[in-house]
């Protein structure tokens, strides 16, 4: 028993010091990759925008109930399951966890904040790609004590008994659709592999789920379980204590790689004069996972829509409001702004309407032998608070063939709520800077291949 309690106290001085002295011991920015959830499935064009359009439905209800008064955390209310997925997915950052470090593979959330991933011996897990982390065999890991600052970050936590292993950190969080994740909170040492070079960072908190319930998911194999990239404390940028971080989605259809990279210099972009730059604002609400933005108006083609700066904005009591989403792909948006948007393009594009949401147009056949088109579409501006995003066609527009008909697709649906958000599908060939220190997001048309 005094064996037990002085390794817990060790493993709780290891997290403290390792933590607050974690962006020192990067030694400069940590870099690592992003693989798209769907990339090497063998999917078609049209099944992986298909499963898009679903998941950033499911995603955006979980949201606004995030904040909407309901008792779900933000983790619980961003990771969920889809109809065709496995926990929701769609970037996976890849490093390593132990000593020797064991392959993880979990999701980019910028909507949660808890690190966590499946762990043996796993008695109830759903099926990934990867073998589940062991921290038998690492020589750094360690539970956490129920007592600690880590622990007591977490929504619903409990102290362990018998099985568990007395006076650890145990935690739950059920997500809804059936799924949840119950396990133990742990520290181990965090490698990131930049490709040149590999960055160890000792003692950072992450949740090892041994109950792990992909809910109404099917048994494809998925990532690993979820980095949180929120403002919290336990998130991974808040852990590492970087200034700053960001990512650069390379095409959403794709197979390329992306980079993510935390902590980085402060003169990134060069000076580059096409740099735009809106406030990070905060949320009055009890949730502060989420990276607001000011978002004042969308403008689709000649046509601005006429829809109040109010209708983007978070509300006194934290309900609505526009955020930037990592795990959203198709940017959402409230039911009004949303049917705007909608007779915008209906009125200035001469297509047949095919589907009103997403809003598809049929497009005339053309013949294999023959090089296609690309039809005239109104350009699609988004407004912020001193920055301008125009989306390039390839950032709001897709194309997809369905039963021999040819569709165009404008990448936008309704939110079903007060929320905005703005998906990673509107991100793609955009270096994104999440400035943390300055509370500022920064964004730059980039080859992300070449970040």
């Amino acid at each position: 028993m005094k064996m037990r309690k002085l390794t817990l106290l060790l493993a709780l001085l290891a997290a403290a010091l390792a933590i607050s002295c974690s962006a020192a011991a990067a030694g400069g920015a940590i870099r690592t990759q992003l693989t798209r959830a769907d990339a090497g499935r063998g999917l078609t064009r049209r099944q992986l925008l298909r499963r898009m359009a679903r998941r950033s439905k499911a995603r955006a209800a979980r949201l606004l109930s995030s904040t909407s008064g309901s008792s779900s955390s933000p983790s619980s209310a961003t990771a969920v399951p889809g109809k065709d997925q496995a926990i929701d997915t769609e970037y996976l950052i890849s490093f390593g966890i132990g000593t020797p470090p064991q392959a993880v593979q979990p999701t980019l959330d910028t909507g949660s904040d808890l690190v966590w991933t499946q762990c043996q011996p796993c008695p109830s897990c759903y099926a990934q790609s990867l073998p589940y982390y062991d921290p038998r065999l690492s020589a750094t890991s360690a539970y956490l004590p129920c007592d600690g600052p880590a622990c007591r970050q977490l929504d619903l936590s409990s102290c362990g008994a018998r099985n568990w292993g007395n006076g650890t950190c145990v935690y739950t969080y059920s997500y809804g659709d059936r799924a949840s994740t119950n396990g133990l909170l742990e520290t181990d040492t965090f490698t990131f592999d930049g490709g040149d070079t590999a960055t160890a960072v000792p003692g950072l908190a992450f949740g090892c789920g041994l109950f792990n319930n992909n809910g109404a998911a099917s048994s494809n194999a998925t990532g690993t379980g979820i980095a949180g990239f929120g403002r919290g404390a336990l998130s991974l940028p808040s852990q590492l204590k970087v200034d700053n971080f960001s990512y650069c989605f390379t095409d959403i259809t794709g197979s390329t790689p992306s980079p993510v990279l935390l902590g980085l210099p402060a003169n990134l972009y060069g000076g580059a004069a096409t740099v735009q730059t809106t406030p990070l604002i905060q949320s009055p609400g009890a949730v502060q996972t989420f990276y607001y933005l000011s978002l004042l108006s969308i403008t689709v083609g000649s046509t601005k829509l006429p829809v109040p700066e109010s209708a983007f904005a978070v509300a006194r009591n934290g309900s609505g409001g526009t955020i930037i989403d990592s795990g959203t792909s198709v940017t959402m948006l409230p039911p009004l702004a949303y049917g705007l948007l909608h007779d915008a393009f209906v009125a200035q594009v001469d297509l047949p309407v095919t589907n009103d949401e997403p809003l598809c147009f049929a497009v005339s056949g053309k013949k294999k032998k023959e090089k296609k088109q690309k039809e005239e579409v109104p350009k699609l501006v988004l407004e912020f608070e001193g920055a301008t995003l125009d989306l390039p066609r390839e950032n709001y527009v897709f194309e997809i063939e369905d039963g021999g008909q040819n569709n165009m697709c404008i990448a936008a649906m309704s939110s079903g709520g007060g929320m905005t958000i703005i998906g990673n599908y509107q991100q793609q060939n955009l270096h994104v800077l999440y400035d943390l220190a300055g509370n500022k997001l920064s964004f730059v048309p980039a080859h992300c291949d070449k970040v």
